[in-house]
């Protein structure tokens, strides 16, 4: 463990980080669109706007933070989309939690899932993904 406590793994986190905030704008703008615009119930429109945030950080993290150059790229894809299922489940389980059980706000909520999902994703990407 203490191996990944380097200058390495530190700009990865923070270019990891940098491709996280481009998909926290698609993230919300998807979910907005879908709850508030489609009228798509408010878990299904976080799913929706969770996974495509997913599939832009890939390709962003593909090629800046991890600069990956393995040509199996759909077996790549599905290691990352696996993780995000997984971070998908950890989100909608903390978002349900804040919002049902302590009546916070559900876009502060979703602040919180998303922090903490993003160190399930950098961690599972760093070590299993990308590797």
């Amino acid at each position: 463990m203490y191996e990944l406590l380097n200058g390495e793994t530190l700009l990865k986190f923070i270019k990891f980080g940098a491709v996280g905030i481009s998909g926290l704008f698609v993230d919300f703008g998807v979910t907005f669109l879908c709850k508030e615009i489609l009228k798509i119930p408010k878990y299904l429109s976080n799913a929706i706007g969770f996974t495509m945030a997913a599939s832009t950080n890939y390709v962003l993290n593909r090629i800046w933070t991890f600069q990956s150059h393995d040509p199996g790229i759909a077996v790549e894809f599905s290691k990352f989309f696996i993780v995000s299922l997984i971070g998908l489940g950890i989100n909608t389980l903390v978002l349900w939690l804040l919002v049902s059980k302590f009546k916070m706000n559900f876009y502060l909520s979703k602040l919180f899932a998303i922090a903490v999902v993003m160190i399930w994703n950098f961690l599972a990407n760093l070590l299993y993904t990308f590797t």
